[in-house]
């Protein structure tokens, strides 16, 4: 058993210590995949790559319980933390109460941002809900292609199936999720 699966299994059953060791081991690959997902977000994101890992670690680990499976499962939950994490702030950017649908004008260059960045998120999240009631092998697969950054490749190796299998969901989701996000049927 490696050690990242160790700790990983300590760190599930409430091991304080493990919990504190594990982040130092798993920090540097957490922190890529943040900056992979925060590059494909709107370019004003004021989420910075450590606090996403920040955020998205302390949501695993203070969820006692968590029975993580190995490095593969910690790395789809990690995954889903994140996407959490950012739909959690577009829900926030999107309340009137903070500004609302305005846009963050730079002082500097006085250029409008592009905006509405957030309501596709808040739209990609509700469609991938949807996504994962009737087809959850397709949305797990979603989940850690986009937001996990990992090629069709990875993903089939972490989901356990084949790679023409993930090919063939992948297009299929991709199909699905456009067409309700594009007809607002999410």
């Amino acid at each position: 058993m490696s050690t990242v699966t160790r700790l990983l299994n300590l760190a599930s059953n409430d091991d304080p210590q493990a919990a504190a060791a594990l982040l130092p081991i798993l920090y540097d690959h957490l922190r890529e995949l943040a900056r992979h997902k925060l590059r494909q977000e709107r370019p004003d994101h004021t989420l910075q790559a450590t606090a996403l890992v920040h955020e998205a670690y302390l949501r695993l680990v203070d969820h006692g319980g968590a029975n993580w499976e190995g490095r593969r499962h910690f790395f789809a939950a990690a995954a889903e933390a994140m996407r959490r994490v950012l739909v959690d702030s577009a829900r926030r950017r999107s309340r009137h109460k903070r500004g609302g649908g305005r846009q963050r004008i730079s002082l500097d260059d006085v250029e409008l941002t592009c905006g509405g960045a957030h309501d596709r998120l808040l739209a990609l999240d509700e469609a991938l809900n949807l996504l994962a009631e009737k087809h959850p092998e397709k949305s797990e697969l979603v989940k850690l292609r986009y937001f996990a950054g990992l090629t069709i490749e990875q993903a089939a190796e972490a989901l356990d199936i084949s790679t023409a299998t993930a090919d063939r969901h992948w297009a299929f989701a991709r199909a699905w999720l456009y067409r309700r996000v594009s007809n607002g049927d999410a």
